[in-house]
């Protein structure tokens, strides 16, 4: 079950706008690129910002996500870049959307499968890890990358999450001005569980979403891909966030 911030109806049209500058997708596509995929498959896609940037880039792309909420502001995004390059005449954006996850994906073929804004940690289970990537991989062809990213628990994100809970407000288009407090609920490591509170200004109401996130070390994440039929190629940091991220580039094995 998706958090309230992906899938309830009046969180996930402000999620974007809470989210700030996503430098990290910048990344995303440059190894898109260096990889030479072609069609490209975003597990947790969200809101849809990187897939409608790979599409807008020439790849064709697949999102799936179980939030139908962060689904129907992906595809207005996409329905709106759509418009755009058919005025600008530079060719259509190409993304299928999907209700689900990666256990209920059918073969892809897919050139390239990438995890952004940290969903591999919302996998809190070893099984569902599993199953996951299993799922990715029977949804790459031979051969295929699969490219995430994870906090590095030797970071300590939690600390700087538990001393900033000040409230930050934002005006959202079509919404208003809506109000966001965070705090950290619980710490039991590898797990850390946090809330969201939003207010929105315009009628007061109140929304809130919890969320937990697991930790994996390094070495943790790689022995996981090992036995879920890839191979490590690299582990590499996020360079909009240097010494705070693993980026995993993985192959699948046969």
């Amino acid at each position: 079950m998706p958090d309230a911030i992906f899938a309830h109806p009046r969180l996930a049209p402000v999620y974007d706008t809470f989210d700030d500058d996503r430098d990290d997708l910048a990344a995303y596509l440059a190894i898109a690129g260096e990889l030479g995929a072609r069609t490209v498959l975003d597990v947790g896609c969200g809101t849809g910002s990187l897939a409608v940037l790979l599409a807008r880039h020439g790849h064709t792309v697949v999102g799936v996500d179980p939030a139908e909420a962060s689904l129907d502001v992906a595809r207005a995004k996409h329905a709106a870049r759509a418009k755009e390059a058919a005025t600008a005449a530079d060719g259509a954006v190409e993304v299928h959307w999907l209700h689900g996850d990666a256990t209920t994906l059918p073969a892809l073929d897919a050139d390239l499968a990438t995890m952004t804004g940290n969903v591999a940690q919302v996998f809190l289970t070893d099984t569902d890890w599993a199953r996951t990537l299993q799922g990715i991989r029977a949804a790459l062809r031979p051969g295929g990358h699969l490219v995430f990213e994870t906090r590095r628990p030797e970071h300590r994100a939690w600390e700087e999450w538990a001393a900033d809970t000040g409230p930050v407000t934002r005006d959202v288009p079509g919404v208003g001005r809506v109000e966001r407090r965070s705090r950290v609920t619980a710490i039991d490591l590898p797990l850390v569980s946090f809330r969201f509170t939003y207010r929105f200004l315009a009628d007061g109401a109140v929304v809130t979403s919890d969320s937990t996130l697991r930790f994996r070390e390094r070495d943790e994440v790689e022995s996981s891909l090992t036995a879920n039929g890839y191979r490590v190629l690299d582990v590499r940091q996020a360079p909009d966030r240097p010494g705070r991220e693993f980026v995993f580039v993985a192959q699948r094995t046969s």
